[in-house]
């Protein structure tokens, strides 16, 4: 049986803490239930992937960013518009 503090706080009986996967630093939800209480606890945290599965996965988005970068360095050819960057720098001082 457990017992209100001063301070309203409650203990959680370690059995039940073990049978709902309740560890310290948990989140749990106090919920009315007609003339009882209820305790929720908060949803489980996902659960990690195994590590060479999160390699793979790591590996693959370097692979992919490696990509973009080398079609970023690409130097793209200039359409013939009459006119070229460097020229727009020179319009207005004096020569």
């Amino acid at each position: 049986m457990a017992k209100v503090t001063a301070k309203l706080q409650v203990t959680i009986p370690k059995a039940l803490a073990s049978q709902y996967g309740i560890v310290p630093g948990d989140e749990i939800t106090w919920q009315a239930a007609g003339d009882a209480i209820r305790i929720v606890p908060a949803a489980a945290p996902a659960k990690l992937r195994p590590l060479e599965e999160r390699l793979a996965l790591f590996r693959a988005m370097l692979r992919r960013q490696r990509e973009r970068e080398e079609r970023g360095r690409r130097r793209r050819v200039a359409k013939a518009r009459g006119w070229t960057r460097e020229e727009l720098y020179d319009r207005g001082r004096p020569r």
